[in-house]
């Protein structure tokens, strides 16, 4: 029963994409719309390649009443490594894209049974399935830098779009009969489900080893130069008492000169979704390095020894533990 419920989930689940417009017409501006449905397939791709699913993606003819699109996912082959279905594939996806950026939930796929028309025999074996990936922490697919972005550039292309009015998603059968009902995203919701900006919280490093190619001996804005885990990269030196220590010569640099240092790494979405880095600044010099002896800075020596003061405060569980050690 299992093997025939999986062959019939799979040959008839598709997303049907539907525009809805402010006039009585069934027409659309073409880059508009293929825009729009290039962000869907990368978010469709995006999906299968977290879970490991090689597949193909068609389409099937234009449907009225605004105008209406569908997508039908295929596994290309038997691939074991696959943790999910595309049954699964196409109900997710019929969730990630109602659901706005400001309100992801832990709780987003049991989405996926809201206001759903499946048979039983249906929902047993997309329940299975879901339970396994809430088993594996895949609800993280919504923090997915690609999928966001992807999903932002969607939205962003129909807020612009003066002539729709609202979208909506559902699951449907090879008859466009309704599996999962219809979700309605309005337009003056659009805005939920773009990105305000393109920068991604930047990541600090408190003790990353940088090692000096090039330090900049004179005053002004200058890039420095090192290596960071064996790869050149360019940075900004904030610490200005690392710099005055430098500039007056207090400090010199040899052959394989490095520093241990607070690093901020700051990171950006590009249009595809991809993370790029986009600067490095060193915010504190910890200690550097003469002879391979480490020499702790001032505001090295000041930021150990409050973190270290820190570390030793007591708090609520100290006094507990005394307490009860009475």
């Amino acid at each position: 029963m299992t093997e025939r419920l999986e062959s019939y989930i799979e040959s008839q689940s598709r997303l049907e994409i539907h525009y809805w417009f402010n006039d009585n017409t069934h027409t659309m501006d073409a880059i508009v719309q293929n825009r729009c449905e290039y962000e869907v397939l990368g978010i469709i791709k995006e999906v299968a390649k977290i879970y490991s699913l090689n597949i193909s993606i068609e389409t099937e003819p234009f449907g009225e009443g605004g105008l209406k699109r569908w997508l039908k996912v295929i596994s290309k082959e038997e691939n074991k490594k696959a943790t999910i279905s595309t049954a699964i594939i196409t109900a997710l996806l019929s969730v990630i894209l109602i659901v706005p950026l400001t309100k992801i939930s832990e709780k987003f796929i049991d989405k996926i049974f809201e206001d759903t028309e499946m048979s039983d025999l249906q929902k047993e074996k997309l329940k299975l399935e879901i339970d396994k990936l809430k088993k594996e922490n895949s609800v993280n697919i919504l923090e997915n830098p690609v999928i966001k972005k992807r999903k932002s550039n969607f939205y962003e292309t129909l807020e612009k779009y003066p002539k729709v009015d609202k979208i909506s998603f559902e699951v449907t059968d090879e008859n466009k009969s309704r599996i999962q009902n219809e979700r309605v995203v309005k337009k003056n919701e659009f805005k939920e489900f773009i990105l305000i900006s393109d920068d991604l919280d930047p990541i600090e490093i408190e003790d990353a080893i940088i090692e000096i190619i090039s330090p900049v001996l004179k005053k002004g804005h200058y890039k420095w130069t090192g290596y960071l885990n064996g790869e050149p990269i360019n940075f900004n030196m904030k610490s200005n008492e690392f710099k005055t220590l430098v500039q007056n010569g207090k400090i010199e640099f040899k052959n394989g000169s490095s520093i241990n240092c607070a690093l901020i790494v700051k990171k950006k979405i590009d249009n595809d979704g991809a993370v790029k880095i986009t600067g490095y600044d060193v915010i504190r010099v910890n200690h550097y390095f003469e002879n391979e002896k480490p020499i702790e800075t001032k505001e090295g020596k000041n930021h150990r020894q409050k973190k270290d003061y820190e570390k030793n405060q007591p708090n609520l569980f100290t006094y507990l533990d005394e307490e009860v050690g009475n």
